[in-house]
């Protein structure tokens, strides 16, 4: 079969695409054939080297993918061959830029029949980390405001419409204005320029519409200088959620701008909360099920085959995508 292999980290051209053994389910596992897997910033990261949860090359990238079950080993009986599932991982297995591709059953959840696998491949790692920090991490309540930070990427458009959900209100930034727009359809009433106006400027915006008091709740998906902006628009009693660092550059923060307003401050990884044994089969299908009714939208940009992988990196990497970038898998 064919996959994408890292054998030296590097730039987009990294990305090889390769024949491979067939995977063969081990004890508890079952055999995917992959039709879509997510493209996340983790994977850019990890091709480059810069991913301290990826291991040496040779490496197989790929957090997430749907398809069909083509065979499950000996004692699962919870999962059945032909079924349609969506499956999440660890950052090095089991790697979802493959025509098939081995996971534990218990790993794997059913997608509904009225969503595209497509759309079911674009959720786990972003749709999880939404949901999970503004409904577990930062408790975002009805009435609440958050800020959500680069609105327009894979976590915040799903982050923007689970929050106006919620019943809270959304202030988002994105770099364009076609992308504020867009962040605007998806649920933020307030959309900041994270491009020509400065952090004092947003800071001081936010403080405008809240009335001086600043956001309940944070979303921190750039880092850099954007986690103190964050810090410095919040309430009392606010909580910051840092779970990306996309500037890869380190955030200085004044702990006046945090320790006197009894704010909490929180770190997020999706993959690291799976490691240490969160489940999010629950989870996961209580958002598929939101996609099958039509309250939730899986936004995804940008779709390539699996010899494409490396577009499909500089894509993210030139932050051009509005949502999710897939690549779709045909086998040969």
């Amino acid at each position: 079969m064919r996959a994408v292999v890292v054998q030296k980290f590097g730039g987009p051209e990294a990305l090889e695409l390769r024949e491979v053994p067939d995977p063969v389910p081990g004890p508890g596992e079952v055999v995917i054939a992959v039709e879509a897997a997510g493209v996340n910033r983790a994977d850019v990261l990890a091709r480059a080297g810069r991913y301290h949860r990826a291991g040496p090359p040779p490496l197989r990238l790929g957090l997430e993918g749907a398809g069909t079950v083509t065979a499950v080993a000996d004692g699962v009986s919870d999962v059945a061959v032909g079924q349609r599932v969506v499956a999440t991982g660890a950052t090095n297995a089991p790697g979802f830029y493959a025509e098939r591709v081995a996971v534990p059953a218990a790993a794997v959840v059913a997608v509904p029949d009225d969503v595209p696998l497509t759309a079911a491949a674009a959720l786990p790692t972003a749709g999880l980390s939404a949901w999970y920090t503004l409904h577990r991490l930062a408790d975002l309540r009805r009435g609440e405001t958050v800020l959500i930070h680069a609105g327009a990427s894979g976590v915040g458009s799903l982050a923007v419409q689970i929050a106006a959900d919620l019943g809270a209100t959304v202030i988002a930034t994105a770099g364009s204005e076609s992308k504020r727009e867009w962040v605007g359809s998806l649920g933020a009433e307030h959309v900041l320029d994270s491009r020509e106006l400065s952090g004092e400027e947003r800071v001081e915006r936010i403080r405008e519409l809240t009335d001086g008091r600043g956001v309940q709740v944070a979303l921190d998906l750039v880092g850099g200088d954007a986690f103190s902006e964050s810090l410095r628009g919040l309430a009392r009693n606010g909580r910051v959620v840092a779970m990306a660092n996309v500037a890869l550059q380190p955030s200085t923060i004044d702990t006046r701008d945090f320790y006197t307003k009894n704010a909490r401050i929180h770190g997020f990884q999706i993959t690291g909360l799976i490691e240490d044994g969160y489940d999010p089969r629950e989870d996961l299908a209580e958002l598929l099920s939101r996609v099958a009714r039509g309250s939730l939208t899986v936004p995804i940009d940008a779709t390539f085959d699996l010899g494409e992988a490396p577009a499909a990196h500089t894509h993210l990497e030139q932050r051009a995508n509005l949502g999710k970038t897939v690549l779709t898998v045909r086998e040969a």
